[in-house]
């Protein structure tokens, strides 16, 4: 008998393969209706995604037109070590300043390793950028995920 194995992720393995990724793929649907998928950095806020663009940036234009989108965060090599999520929902888009600052100064901290002390100095520095840009939140409606790892190992 050759049972399939289901390959998808535990809410909890999701929620950690998303706290360790880089660089998650933002689908957007362009003015010609066509997906306009663009690598974005993330920080995840009391379990909520965010992110930030400039918002006269084409995804921000957007995300104004039809709030719809998917983003994918995938990783892995070769096929036994494919994993991955996508996630398929809407984005609401702010224009609040603190929380742009709070989210740019996440950023620096996820990517540029900006300390923990230095945080509240980075978002006043930040705050003369900010009203030129937006924050993103993802609002997830479905995820579908995979983990070919379980593959190999049967669970």
């Amino acid at each position: 008998m050759n049972a399939r194995v289901n390959t998808s992720m535990t809410e909890a393995e999701v929620a950690d393969f998303l706290d360790q990724a880089r660089t998650m793929i933002l689908c957007t649907i362009g003015p010609d209706g066509v997906p306009d998928p663009v690598g974005m950095w993330f920080v995840i806020v009391d379990g909520e995604i965010w992110m930030r663009t400039y918002a006269r940036s084409q995804k921000a234009i957007n995300i104004e037109r039809d709030a719809r989108v998917s983003v994918l965060v995938e990783t892995g090599d070769t096929y036994a070590q494919l994993r991955g999520v996508q996630l398929t929902g809407r984005v609401e888009m702010s224009r609040e300043e603190d929380l742009i600052c709070s989210i740019a100064a996440g950023l620096l901290v996820k990517y540029e390793g900006l300390q923990p002390e230095h945080v509240e100095a980075a978002k006043e520095a930040y705050r003369a950028k900010a009203g030129k840009q937006v924050a993103f939140r993802l609002i997830p409606e479905r995820t579908v995920s995979w983990d070919h790892r379980k593959l190999i190992s049967g669970s």
